[in-house]
């Protein structure tokens, strides 16, 4: 009798263990990475958060948006997503091991093949230098070069954060796009991230190409589309304690940017371009 009460209670074990296995088969673990003002407010810059199989990145927000740190800035902040380092939509269906960032508005302004294309993109913590930039875009074609500079302003400093792996990759599409639109000889961009005081650059790009005009449009798109894409936040430093993230645009999607493209083209071959 004892031995039958035995054999049941083993099979009702086993047979709870199974149910359980099957409950985290349908489940997807997904690490949520978290900047400026999010990774603040969590206290944390990394999380993992468990979802059941076929969840969207909707669905995370959601979830998230229960959570008493990140409650008031998930529901309020226009967020965009990125899944494993390219942005997506909110209908992007999740994997198991997917890397989510939320990219909180990017603290910059308002809303051809690779052979030969000479590009190079750098986010580091080190101080910049627009002349070992400079020589990077020497080129024998080259009849005109640009660099534009930009420095800490009207504060004694910037706080600068970035997603720096996914900015990096960002700031080399950019400069290789400008590339092949403008036709330059070579396009280089560097940013900081860290403290950068008053006068120090933020942001240095630099580009060569035959003529004047190809170079300060260049040189222009590519400051331009930074600031707007890669996800980089500044805080203003304002003495004695005071301070506070500067607020930013949301970056594009990739289908957003298709669009642009083509107006942008459009708009060339009627004008003659």
């Amino acid at each position: 009798m004892d031995e039958g009460v035995s054999e049941v209670g083993e099979s009702e074990r086993v047979s709870g263990e199974r149910e359980e296995e099957e409950e985290e088969k349908e489940d997807i673990a997904v690490t949520v990475r978290l900047f400026a003002m999010l990774r603040e407010s969590a206290g944390t810059g990394s999380m993992e958060l468990r979802l059941p199989l076929g969840s969207t990145v909707e669905d995370a927000l959601g979830v998230l948006a229960q959570d008493p740190p990140l409650r008031e800035l998930v529901r309020r902040l226009p967020l965009r997503a990125a899944v494993n380092r390219e942005y997506a939509d909110s209908g992007t269906v999740l994997s198991a091991g997917d890397e989510l960032a939320l990219i909180p508005p990017v603290s910059g302004g308002a809303q051809a093949g690779d052979e030969g294309i000479r590009t190079h993109a750098l986010v580091t913590s080190e101080p910049l230098s627009s002349e070992r930039l400079r020589r990077m875009v020497d080129d024998p074609g080259a009849g005109a070069v640009v660099i534009f500079e930009g420095v800490t302003r009207e504060v004694p400093a910037l706080e600068y954060e970035a997603y720096v792996e996914m900015a990096q990759a960002r700031i080399e599409e950019i400069l290789r796009r400008c590339v092949a639109r403008h036709g330059l000889r070579a396009a280089v961009a560097e940013h900081r991230t860290g403290r950068v005081g008053l006068g120090e650059a933020s942001v240095i790009v630099a580009v060569s190409a035959g003529h004047r005009e190809e170079a300060f449009a260049g040189a222009r798109e590519a400051i331009d589309e930074i600031k707007a894409q890669a996800p980089i936040w500044k805080r203003e430093e304002r003495g004695e304690g005071e301070g506070g993230w500067v607020e930013g645009s949301m970056p594009r999607l990739h289908e957003e940017e298709d669009v642009r493209d083509e107006a942008s083209e459009a708009g060339l071959r009627r004008h003659g371009g």
